[in-house]
């Protein structure tokens, strides 16, 4: 059986890299098992010339009217794709097309997803590059497997597997966290592929805001517990605050003797972090049920 396979390209204003981008993946050579059946370039509300260029390189251009997100883009293409086997990839150059055929062997190994895992030096900063260390070390704790790289998009998947969940994919940029975390819930293989990516060097990908990209963390982290295993975050936490209560009440009694209104708080808060974790893991489940 050759697999038909599908490429999903999220673009926007990426005139001056995407023909280069085309034409590198229509000049892939793959084993006999694959086929590029087609190179879908989703223009997310471009104001350059990107779908004229995409298009003049040979693919298959789907434009939004108006910038809708990266994650919205993606879901675009996958909407699209008439391949059993989707690959997303950026548009901007970072993602080196020969890389592809090592990933494609990877997922016929019995893999559902395969995801291009970035080495050292190929993070846009040391900021950037702290922060998904923290990120991969965080979601190998939440679901007991080692994550090499939860916020890589150059990815393979499997596209029935990766359709089941299109509606719990955000419109943004943490449709990898999303989809990684998703797979991993609901059973399926997920497997990391080595690769080396082209740094950005303007100023967007090289500069951290500290608000921005502290709210995007704090956001992050919160999205890959609760999609997860939420009581697996909230049970922590809980029991933290009831020990700090449990401390509280023991110096304040032996200093006073006497109960104080810090501590029964302290008992209350841990009490509902507990239940709030409790009902989100229930709500979870019933996420993938279908799964």
């Amino acid at each position: 059986m050759i697999n038909q396979i599908s490429i999903v390209i999220p673009a926007k204003n990426e005139q001056a890299s995407i023909a280069s981008v085309v034409s590198s993946i229509k000049s892939l050579e793959l084993s006999d098992k694959f086929n590029i059946h087609e190179i879908i370039v989703v223009n997310d509300g471009s104001t350059d010339e990107t779908a004229k260029v995409a298009d003049a390189a040979g693919a298959k251009v789907i434009s939004h009217p108006y910038s809708k997100g990266n994650g919205a883009s993606i879901k675009t293409g996958a909407r699209a794709v008439t391949g059993n086997i989707i690959i997303f990839m950026d548009g901007d150059g970072q993602h080196n097309p020969e890389d592809i055929p090592r990933l494609l062997v990877k997922l016929t190994e019995g893999y559902d997803m395969v995801v291009g895992a970035r080495q050292k030096g190929s993070q846009a900063s040391i900021g950037r590059s702290l922060a998904n260390k923290f990120y991969n070390k965080f979601a190998s704790y939440m679901t007991g497997h080692k994550i090499e790289d939860l916020t890589s998009g150059f990815r393979v998947v499997k596209t029935d597997k990766f359709c089941q969940f299109l509606s719990l994919l955000p419109n943004g940029f943490s449709y990898p966290t999303t989809s990684t975390m998703a797979f991993f819930r609901a059973g399926y293989s997920v497997a990391y592929e080595p690769i080396h990516t082209a740094q950005r060097t303007d100023e967007t990908f090289s500069h951290i805001n500290i608000v921005k990209d502290g709210i995007r963390f704090l956001l992050i982290i919160f999205k890959v517990g609760t999609l997860y295993s939420p009581l697996k975050l909230f049970l922590p936490i809980a029991f933290s605050v009831f020990l700090l209560g449990l401390s509280y009440y023991g110096f304040t009694y032996y200093m006073m003797e006497r109960f104080t209104n810090m501590s029964a708080l302290m008992f209350t808060t841990s009490l509902i972090i507990f239940m709030v974790g409790l009902v989100s893991e229930q709500i979870t489940a019933l996420m993938y049920k279908d799964h």
